[in-house]
């Protein structure tokens, strides 16, 4: 039987229940167990695919094409597990299905209300989705952790909290427990719990009652021992279901703060974990992984070399845009031993109308991108800042500065070599400027143009090296030197095949294309230290015991060429895919287990921001 832990949420929302939940999930993994994870998103949208990345950070691209909330990427980092589209619940996905059955006459008649009928459908959603295997053992989840996004009290929450309660019966008290996430305010030197009374007495009202209250306090005070046994006293738990998680120097250190107040012990006992048939291969996974854990947080604290990264990008104003780049940045990091700097320089910042009405702003911007030791430019869509990405992209073309390009820029990398090698200074992106005459990108043909949501090309697709180059190719070197890799896309826009002799002839070389030959999807310049686009995503695969091989090399290439040659040959050596061996097959037969429906398959829903 799946043991399920439900994290929730008072006081207010983003306090860290995704780390928490992960950090769980992982130490849970350290004990020998096989762990998976929901989020539930009270929010009306199907998806997260139609959301700016300012309104809840990035869009997650899953391997089945699933457009999800970020946390699932903290999920998948953490427990190094795939998860599919199904493991982000949303009202909108729960209303669909309930209206769908109504409509199909599966209710009989009877009058579809939210109880139990929407109450039914959410854990029958939970209970389907938390036995499916999520790692490479093939087999059904011991612990399934499902956080709830929002707080405790909002209305749009309410049908699934009703859910939960009634899910605690269903599965039975054995296997059932609530780790609840409350803020502990600091005020003038004071620990103050009267939230976190109020917001306990809430759920508690609801007919939830937390086995574990995870104070979380905003600094790097930890939780005083009077405070403990305040919250123990009015909120009925024992001091040992009370811990503290106080800011620490990294959220990689959050599973081992978590760990130090026995919160393994706790639930080993609360959910009769010695029921479960763990093997001692899995016993010794989980010890491995603890050590591995370990040696990668002591290591971060004992960093002196530094690397400096300017990430050139459209949303910089609030950093969760770039979740997993940041994630990437940080595991590649680990890996070649340096304390990663990244300096954030919006886009349009760069470009010469921002010298005018701003002058001081243009020349700070410049500034951090002339001192760079690596330039990242990650995707994005729409035109605004384009310019300004295509001059970084310039600049380290022409100083011999690294440089890795992501999605939108990998497209401006070869508008800015069409523009400075091939003489075109009008070169331009269709989806820039639809009207342009020299078009270098282009709007995929096989792509509705009417219907825009989950039409475009989305989740894990292969790469095809070529073999012309393996000789100097970064990229295919990165890769371990094999003949395919795997990634994951989320793109409508493509390099214009028609023009892509011209680009070659010319230098620019496109090492890695699809299985047809005719997507361009990762280019290289041999006379340079580190250039390299792609197309695809890499940074969602990254995992911070397995780093994703391009963020490896560019960050390889930023701290200097002998780091880079050291973990070519590393990788060469060791590489290991990120993706179950059952996921790494054709494109063909991708597209058809995967969220993406060319032209007329359905009306679409998923229409990316389009500043």
């Amino acid at each position: 039987m799946t043991k399920y832990i439900l994290v929730s949420g008072g006081v207010v929302s983003g306090i860290g229940k995704g780390v928490i939940a992960s950090s769980t999930g992982l130490l849970l993994k350290t004990a020998g167990l096989k762990v998976t994870a929901i989020k539930i998103d009270p929010y009306m949208n199907i998806d997260a695919g139609t959301m700016r990345p300012t309104e809840h950070g990035e869009v997650y691209v899953l391997n089945d094409g699933g457009e999800v909330d970020l946390d699932l990427g903290n999920y998948e980092r953490y427990l190094d597990v795939t998860l599919s589209k199904d493991n982000n619940i949303t009202t909108g996905k729960i209303y669909r299905e309930v209206i769908e059955k109504e409509r199909r006459g599966e209710y009989l008649g009877k009058t579809v209300q939210i109880v139990p009928h929407v109450t039914n459908a959410i854990q029958d959603w939970i209970e389907r989705v938390s036995k499916i295997p999520v790692d490479e053992s093939g087999e059904e989840p011991d612990i399934c952790i499902v956080e709830l996004g929002g707080t405790v009290g909002d209305i749009e929450s309410a049908p699934f909290i009703e859910a939960m309660r009634q899910f605690q019966f269903r599965v039975g008290h054995d296997n059932f427990a609530l780790i609840h996430v409350s803020l502990v305010p600091d005020m003038h030197g004071e620990q103050k719990t009267k939230p976190t009374q109020t917001t306990v007495h809430a759920l508690r009202g609801l007919g939830l009652l937390p086995d574990l209250i995870a104070c979380r306090l905003l600094g790097r005070q930890p939780l005083e021992s009077s405070t403990k046994d305040k919250i123990s006293m009015f909120c009925h738990v024992a001091s040992e279901q009370v811990i503290g998680v106080h800011d620490v120097s990294s959220v990689y250190h959050v599973p081992l703060l978590l760990q130090s107040q026995r919160i393994v012990e706790y639930l080993r006992k609360r959910l009769n974990l010695a029921s479960l048939n763990i093997t001692e291969e899995w016993v010794s996974k989980g010890l491995s992984l603890e050590m591995k854990w370990r040696a990668v947080t002591k290591g971060q604290e004992r960093l002196f070399d530094e690397v400096k990264i300017v990430l050139v990008g459209k949303y910089t104003d609030l950093k969760d845009s770039y979740m997993s780049v940041i994630k990437a940045l940080e595991h590649s990091a680990f890996r070649v031993r340096r304390k990663l700097i990244i300096q954030w320089v919006e886009s349009s910042d760069l470009e010469p109308s921002t010298q005018e009405s701003d002058p001081a702003k243009y020349h700070d911007a410049w500034r951090a991108v002339v001192g760079a030791g690596g330039i990242l430019v990650p995707g994005g869509f729409g035109k605004r800042g384009t310019e300004g990405m295509i001059l970084a992209i310039k600049w380290a073309r022409e100083q011999k500065v690294p440089f890795l390009g992501i999605c939108l820029g990998f497209q401006m990398a070869v508008i800015e070599w069409a523009r400075s090698m091939l003489n075109i200074p009008d070169a331009h992106s269709a989806e820039l400027v639809p009207d342009t005459q020299n078009a270098f990108v282009i709007f995929m043909p096989e792509i509705s143009r009417t219907h825009m949501g989950g039409t475009m090309r989305l989740g894990l697709r292969p790469t095809v090296f070529d073999r012309e180059f393996e000789t100097w190719s970064k990229a295919r070197k990165l890769y371990g030197g094999n003949e395919k890799m795997w990634e994951r896309h989320r793109h409508r826009y493509e390099v214009n095949p028609e023009q892509v002799q011209r680009l070659q002839e010319s230098g620019l070389t496109f090492v890695g294309k699809d299985e047809k030959g005719e997507r361009m999807q990762i280019l290289e310049l041999k006379d340079h230290p580190f250039f390299m686009g792609l197309q695809a995503h890499p940074e969602l695969c990254s995992r911070p015991l397995n780093p994703s091989p391009p963020f490896l090399g560019f960050i390889a290439a930023s701290s200097g060429q002998s780091d880079l040659e050291e973990q070519i040959q590393v990788q060469l050596k060791s590489f290991r895919p990120p993706h179950p061996e059952h996921s790494m097959v054709s494109e063909e037969a991708l597209r058809t287990s995967t969220q993406e429906h060319p032209i007329a398959n359905g009306v679409g829903t998923m229409t990316p921001p389009t500043d």
